[in-house]
């Protein structure tokens, strides 16, 4: 990630879009006791939160990158509780906070 010294653009991830960061960002969102579905329909976005609950629905026939922005998105704009992000995950932490202070 020799990407670090280069100015972020608000939203703009830093990790890789591959099937490992896919895993990385659900687990994320699992240690923050949400669950992520895929599933089919009519989506406008490649991901949604339904409201008042922690449930993430993304569409299964997005892309990966979508699929990875789309829940990056979501965790931009929830609230993360820090004290339940496991060392292995901290530095997805660290990306998102550096992702929102962009703003």
């Amino acid at each position: 990630m020799g990407d670090r010294g280069r100015n972020l653009k608000e939203g703009e991830i830093l990790l890789p879009f591959t099937q490992s960061s896919l895993a990385r960002i659900e687990e994320f969102f699992k240690e923050q006791g949400y669950k992520v579905r895929y599933e089919k329909g009519s989506f406008r976005t490649g991901a949604c939160m339904l409201q008042a609950t922690k449930v993430v629905v993304v569409n299964k026939f997005s892309n990966l990158d979508i699929k990875i922005q789309s829940l990056w998105n979501i965790l931009l704009e929830v609230e993360i509780d820090s004290e339940a992000i496991s060392e292995k995950l901290f530095p997805i932490y660290e990306e998102v906070l550096k992702s929102k202070a962009v703003v």
